[in-house]
This record gives structure tokens, sequence and C-alpha cells, in this order.
């Protein structure tokens, strides 16, 4: 039986590791965004580079999203991008190498045409590291990723 929200919306109440993965039910898990989360664009970078920092690139993700689902229509494209980045970090840390160089690669062409970046998101910087770090796991595997390599900027 899946967890249910008051609507009926599947939710899974399991708690999560710091990439996002489920942990059995009862074990201590890292915190999660609230369904309910929403943040004023400026908050939400704040938050989400916070999250980035502290290596939880799949809240990060969380954050972003509610972003996304919330913009409007003229930035959600930004914003699914901005958290289609978050995943492929996520990918990164799970060593799903396939995985992060497709989102990489989709993320970066999503958000592109924003630059230079609105509410001071460093567009062109994202853009390049991010296709960096695609062409380095293309060229030598998941494990050529360093720290470094993930040690991305949202805003200049």
């Amino acid at each position: 039986m899946r967890d249910r929200d008051q609507t009926g919306r599947a939710r899974s109440a399991r708690p999560r590791d710091a990439y996002g993965r489920p942990l059995p039910r009862g074990a201590q898990g890292e915190p999660t965004t609230p369904d309910d989360y929403a943040a004023p664009p400026s908050r939400a970078l704040a938050d989400a580079q916070a999250l980035l920092d502290a290596d939880r690139p799949f809240h990060a993700h969380e954050v972003l999203e509610a972003v996304w689902k919330a913009a409007p229509e003229r930035e959600r494209e930004l914003w699914r991008g901005l958290a289609q980045v978050a995943v492929g970090l996520t990918h990164v840390r799970r060593g799903n190498a396939k995985g992060a160089q497709a989102l990489l690669r989709r993320a970066a062409d999503r958000i592109a045409p924003f630059a230079p970046g609105p509410y001071e998101i460093d567009v062109s910087g994202i853009v390049r590291d991010v296709r960096a770090l695609a062409d380095r796991i293309d060229s030598g595997g998941i494990d050529a990723v360093t720290d470094a390599d993930l040690a991305l900027r949202l805003v200049r």
C-alpha cells in the first residue's frame, strides 16, 4: 500500500538519505523539503545553494522543483532546467553516469536561452560547468568526477 496525503496523492513517507534514496521505515533520514514549500526566487536560490553546498543535491532539486511549479509561464523552463541540474548531480553521487550525462546536458540546453539569467542566476556559468561535467563523465567515467566538479554556483 502506498503512502497518500490528505488529497489522496501518492507521497512517500519513507525517510531518505542525502541523495534521495528511500531508507527503511523507521530509519533516521535526512530532513526533506516540505510539500508546501513556497519561497520567492531569491530565497529559493539561497536554500538550493545551501543544500548543494551540503552535498544534498536531491533536496536542492525539491526546492527548485517547487519554484518551477509555481513560476510564471515565461520562467518555468529555467526553473525546470535548474531542477534537472540538481537531479543530474544526484545521479553523479549515486554513480549513475548515463543518467547524470543525460540530465546535465538536457538541463544545459533548457536553461541556456535564459542567459544572462534573472535573479542573478549565473546561467552562462551553470551551462558551462554542467556541460564540462557531462564531458568529464563521458571521457573518464563517473570515477573521474571530483568534489570540485560538483561545486556548482547558482548565482553570480
